[in-house]
């Protein structure tokens, strides 16, 4: 039988987050960090650190994470984190150390994932920040993105999302043979376990800036996404997929020129403003 918190004890973390980090930006891992900790609920945080990175590491003990050693790549990093059985956890997520956790997230994907037993991941909206923390856009795509997620963009915001532990480790983790795309190919391998419920609020915010992986190489980024597409369609519609591909690419590439567009913009204003002061 399992006992439950003795009386005048927190209850036991029922959600495990991984932040792998090489430990270069320190400011970006503190406010992440700090975004996890002020979350409603009780956190597992797993740190996943080069041994080297000192001041990262004694970073992440202030925030009472427990520490792993990188093993050399994103992917392997969540997969040492997430796929070893735990104390209880039930729901978990890797969470970039430049991305944050929006106040009340946890409590939002929690009670989604609670409510509805059929369903393998909740997710929600994603506000864009530029380096300084600015607002430039939020996505706001809904129970659309779950819908086209296996022909269109993806527009599932990968930080803020929660899926169920268990689900995770049956479909064998994250594909590390990938650069980009493994959070996609996740998706749509657990969407074959369960639904995914959109809790219809903003649940993170994603670092807009030259360093990110997925904006630093787009065109990779979108070359690999469309193979992990194609792996999960039918025959039929492997041959016709350049079909909407080609429409596809063009719109995430305009969406990304965008987002550029405003991330400069509020970087001239900001100069100006301090030029003026």
């Amino acid at each position: 039988m399992t006992m439950g918190p003795l009386p005048g004890e927190p209850p036991a973390p029922r959600v495990r987050l991984v932040v792998p980090t090489l430990g270069r930006r320190l400011d970006f891992l503190e406010q992440t960090l700090t975004s996890i900790r002020n979350q409603d609920l009780p956190v597992r945080l797993l740190v996943v650190v080069p041994r080297a990175a000192e001041e990262a590491r004694a970073l992440s003990r202030s925030f009472d994470a427990e520490l792993l050693d990188d093993p050399g790549s994103l992917s392997g990093a969540v997969n040492l984190a997430l796929c070893e059985e735990g104390r209880g956890e039930v729901y978990g997520n890797w969470i970039g150390d430049d991305d944050l956790l929006a106040p009340g997230s946890l409590a939002a994907t929690v009670q989604a994932l609670d409510h509805h037993p059929a369903t393998s991941v909740a997710y929600g909206h994603c506000t864009y920040i530029d380096e300084d923390g600015r607002e430039l856009w939020t996505s706001r795509a809904g129970p659309t993105a779950a819908r086209i997620l296996g022909w269109g963009p993806d527009l599932i915001p990968q930080p803020g999302m929660l899926f169920r532990l268990a689900d995770f480790r049956a479909v064998g983790g994250l594909d590390e043979s990938l650069g980009f795309a493994m959070d996609l190919d996740l998706l749509l391998r657990l969407r074959r376990r369960g639904s995914l419920v959109d809790v219809g609020r903003p649940v993170s915010s994603f670092r807009w800036h030259a360093t990110s992986l997925t904006v630093s190489d787009r065109s990779s980024s979108l070359a690999e996404s469309e193979l992990v597409k194609r792996r999960y369609l039918p025959p039929a519609a492997r041959r016709v997929a350049p079909l909407w591909e080609v429409p596809v690419r063009l719109a995430t590439r305009l969406a990304a020129r965008q987002l550029m567009v405003r991330a400069v913009a509020a970087q001239r204003a900001q100069t100006a403003a301090g030029v003026a002061r």
